[in-house]
Formats: structure tokens, C-alpha cells, sequence
């Protein structure tokens, strides 16, 4: 048995038309003066007006920021910080993809505790209590609403940070399948890969554990079975929800067992080429497998999950195929020349430190050649 040390932080409310409790929640979690962080996507496509009426139903005040954009960058949170001020909210709400939510928990940080984010890169520095968030997800993707975790780009040099703390973690994840329905083929695709790439490399970390391994698992059997079925069946609330709950778990499982290599090659893959981070490490996890497999722990639990490594790994290929995700680095104007850059810069992602293989900067230059 692998050791743990796990504690609930966040309440998960599932429901179709779960998001018409955010004001009766916000409210019960202390909430007067709420700042309501989101995208212009999900203002277009109503849910910000939506969110914004529930709350002021029940009482609260809602400032909105809705100038979010994909991969947040330091300038994102900062721009974040001066509306969060001036409005003195007593309360967030992260309403949107992993990119909302991650800009809500960094405005967070700077808010309740000063400085700046690459003060926080790591676990456990904010020494001050944060103010209460929820995470109202439109994709089922990043999980971040079960995460303590920001994710950060810094805005000169690109390479995104890892800021955790348990006091960032959202006090109430609300999961509304109906709020994905609007999300577009493509991100439906992306944010599913993206998802299904967390259950299958947190299943596999050295950080891994029996708590881990539960959600893990069922994470990946709720999103290999469904996320065909949302491609397919836009409509279908019910395989929505089965994505929706399977990013969460996958969240989770995240918190516990950290994630691996295929995320390490993905991050510079957009950083430098603007690939789309599911796609990155949809097409990069094929190849991260077959050289996990090596490993016989990793090919044990690959083995819980879907049969031998090689049967996993072609499933995956699959997965991207149905989407409609590039299959090569090729498609994504990845040249040879640019491999040693990619391999130095995966190799010094916190990420690939809990690859259950250990893997160096040459794994990687040959791991990119394979994908090219």
C-alpha cells in the first residue's frame, strides 16, 4: 500500500442546471461582493449574464472581468489584480476553461498575499488566507476546479508556473453539463484529450498512491467511454456530465499524484508553436507511453487502465484521429531544427520529475523526432 495524505478541500455539486445554485452557494461560503472572472467566449454564449443574475438574485454584488485569455500570463493576472482592487470584492468565482479559473486563483494570490506570481511557483507560500472561489467549469478539461493549483505563464519568457497552495483550492466546484453544450467541436476535442491525458499520466507519477489511483482510474473510464459519444452526440447531456465528472476526478487525482513527461514535452510545444495544449499532449502521450512501458509499475497500471501499454497507446492515437488533432509535429510547423531547443526546455518542466521512467533532455530529442 502507497502512503497518502489526503484531505477533501472542495465540495462538487453535479447537475444539469446545477448553475442556478451559485448564489444560494456563493452566499453560504460568506460571499457579499463577488468578482466574477471569465472569457469573452462565455459572455457571448450567455453564461456570464446567467451567472451574473443567480448571484444578484441572492444577494450579491458581482463585478465581472471577462478579459481572460487562453494560457494566462503574469499580464493577464495583474490586469485581473487592478479590477479586483478597485471593486474590493470579498469573493471569486472562476467561471469558464482552466484558463478563468487559473487567472481567478492568481488574482488570488496577489490579492490576499501580495507580490508577484513567481513568489508563489511551487506548493504552500502564500502565508496570509485566501478569499473563498468557486469554479463553475464550461469545458470538461483542465480540472482545475478540484486543483490548489495555478498555472501561470510569465509574460517575458513564456514558461508557465506552478503556483500552489491549499488555501487556493476552489471551496465549491459546481458542474453544469448544459454549460458545455455551446463549447465548439474543437474544444469539445482538445479539452477532452486534455482531460484524458491527466487520468492516464497521474495513474503512473511516482508521486502516484492508492487515493491517486482511484480517481485516476475511474476518471479514465468515465472519459475513454464518453468522449466519442460528446463528439458524436452533441447533445447528450448525460455523456456530458460523465466528461465533466471525469475531468474532475481527473483534477484530483492530479492533486495527488502530480502528472508526468507528456505534459513536460507539451508545455514548450505551445510556448513556441502556439499548439493547442490538448492536442500538444495528445500527440506527444502515444510516445510517452510506449517509453513508460519500459517501466514495470507504469506498465502494470497501464495495464489497469486498458489493456498492455502498446493497446493503450493506440487507443490514444485513435482518440486523436476522432477528433480531428494533429497526428505529427509536422502538421504543427514543429522543424527538426527547432528538437534540441523543445527537449531542453521539457526537460526542466517540474512535471517531468514524477515521470515514473526517469527521462533526460536526449529521451526527449528522440521522443520529438518520433512525433515530428
Amino acid at each position: 500500500m502507497l502512503a497518502f495524505d489526503y484531505q477533501t478541500r472542495t465540495r462538487i455539486v453535479l447537475g444539469v442546471g446545477a448553475l442556478t445554485r451559485l448564489g444560494e452557494l456563493a452566499v453560504a461560503n460568506g460571499a457579499r461582493h463577488v468578482l466574477l472572472v471569465t472569457d469573452a467566449g462565455i459572455v457571448a454564449a450567455g453564461h456570464t449574464r446567467r451567472a451574473v443574475r443567480f448571484s444578484e438574485e441572492a444577494g450579491c454584488r458581482v463585478t465581472v472581468f471577462d478579459d481572460v485569455h487562453e494560457n494566462p500570463t503574469t499580464r493577464d493576472v495583474m490586469r485581473c489584480l487592478e479590477v479586483a482592487k478597485q471593486a474590493e470584492i470579498d469573493f471569486f468565482v472562476g467561471l469558464g476553461g482552466g484558463s478563468s479559473m487559473d487567472t481567478a486563483k492568481g488574482c488570488n494570490f496577489l490579492l490576499t498575499n501580495g507580490g508577484q506570481m513567481r513568489d508563489y511557483q511551487g506548493i504552500g507560500k502564500a502565508h496570509s488566507p485566501m478569499l473563498p472561489l468557486i469554479a463553475v467549469p464550461t469545458t470538461a478539461g483542465t480540472g482545475s476546479e478540484c486543483q490548489s493549483y495555478a498555472l501561470i505563464a510569465d509574460e517575458e519568457t513564456h514558461q508557465k508556473m506552478a503556483c500552489g497552495d491549499p488555501k487556493a483550492a476552489a471551496r465549491v466546484a459546481l458542474l453544469d453539463p448544459e454549460l458545455t453544450v455551446t463549447q465548439p467541436r474543437a474544444v469539445a476535442a482538445c479539452t477532452g484529450l486534455d482531460a484524458l491525458s491527466h487520468a492516464i499520466e497521474s495513474a503512473v507519477t511516482t508521486k502516484r498512491n492508492d487515493v491517486s489511483l482511484l480517481f485516476s482510474r475511474e476518471a479514465f473510464r468515465l472519459l475513454e467511454t464518453n468522449l466519442e459519444r460528446v463528439l458524436s452526440e452533441p447533445d447528450n447531456l448525460e455523456a456530458r456530465g460523465a466528461m465533466q465528472l471525469g475531468a474532475a476526478w481527473a483534477g484530483t487525482a492530479i492533486e495527488n499524484s502530480m502528472l508526468g513527461a507528456a505534459h513536460s514535452a507539451a508545455n514548450p510545444l505551445t510556448a513556441h508553436f502556439n499548439v493547442i495544449h490538448g492536442f500538444a499532449v495528445g500527440i506527444m502521450l502515444p510516445y510517452i507511453i510506449r517509453f513508460n512501458a519500459q517501466d514495470s509499475v507504469a506498465r502494470a497500471e497501464y495495464k489497469a487502465l486498458g489493456g498492455s501499454a502498446e493497446e493503450l497507446a493506440a487507443r490514444v492515437e485513435e482518440l486523436l484521429r476522432i477528433c480531428g488533432a494533429p497526428r505529427t509535429l509536422r502538421e504543427c510547423s514543429v522543424t527538426h531544427e527547432s528538437i534540441s531547443m523543445l527537449a531542453r526546455e521539457a526537460a526542466a518542466q517540474w512535471t517531468a520529475t514524477f515521470n515514473p521512467r526517469a527521462i533526460a533532455i536526449e529521451d526527449f530529442e528522440q521522443l520529438y523526432e518520433l512525433a515530428l
